[in-house]
């Protein structure tokens, strides 16, 4: 793991006691998203940076999850989550830049509001289009504001500048099948499959 994962890591394990305290506060527009993803996740279905598992409610009880995530105080908290929604799921401490996963073993990705968070974005799509199987599908939302001035001019200093997901989904392998943004254009839901 490299320093910036580590200190992302160490960020994470920090937020996770009071993550959810702002759950009640969450757009309803993100709630439906979250649910809108999730409930279109088929078969083996890996999610990226699972948190707490705030997602765990929406996702169809035929769906085989995985959640992965690099803090273990988060997984922790999706745990218990799982067990009082009476959820099966297989929970992995890992790291999404580097999943331990077998090329092509999920029917599906999802990643929610997590992407930008992460220290090198094409990376992390490069590692979530390998685990998926030819047709597969990756169902992504993310906060897009630093493509925008003036945080545009900031984000391009940094060593890895984040870019709009659906532009470094492509250049990964995947066929975008649906883009669209919400909040005056600050998130963007991406649909995408990786091609046969």
């Amino acid at each position: 793991m490299d320093s910036r994962t580590e200190k992302a890591r160490r960020l994470w394990e920090h937020r996770a006691g009071r993550y959810d305290l702002g759950g009640h506060c969450e757009h309803v527009a993100i709630r439906d998203t979250r649910e809108l993803l999730c409930t279109g996740a088929r078969g083996r279905t890996l999610e990226v940076a699972v948190g707490t598992g705030r997602n765990l409610r929406y996702y169809p009880p035929q769906v085989e999850l995985t959640g992965l995530d690099l803090s273990p105080a988060m997984l922790a908290k999706a745990r218990e989550k799982a067990d009082d929604l009476e959820r099966s799921i297989t929970l992995v401490e890992g790291d999404a830049q580097d999943l331990a996963f077998a090329d092509h073993s999920f029917e599906t990705v999802v990643c929610t509001l997590s992407l930008c968070a992460i220290p090198d974005q094409e990376r992390a799509l490069r590692e979530m289009h390998r685990v998926l199987v030819p047709g597969g599908r990756l169902l992504l939302v993310d906060h897009i504001e630093y493509t925008r001035m003036p945080l545009l001019l900031r984000e391009r200093r940094r060593e890895h500048p984040r870019r709009l997901p659906r532009e470094v989904a492509r250049e990964v392998g995947f066929e975008v099948g649906h883009h669209d943004r919400l909040f005056f254009g600050l998130v963007e839901r991406v649909v995408a499959h990786r091609p046969h």
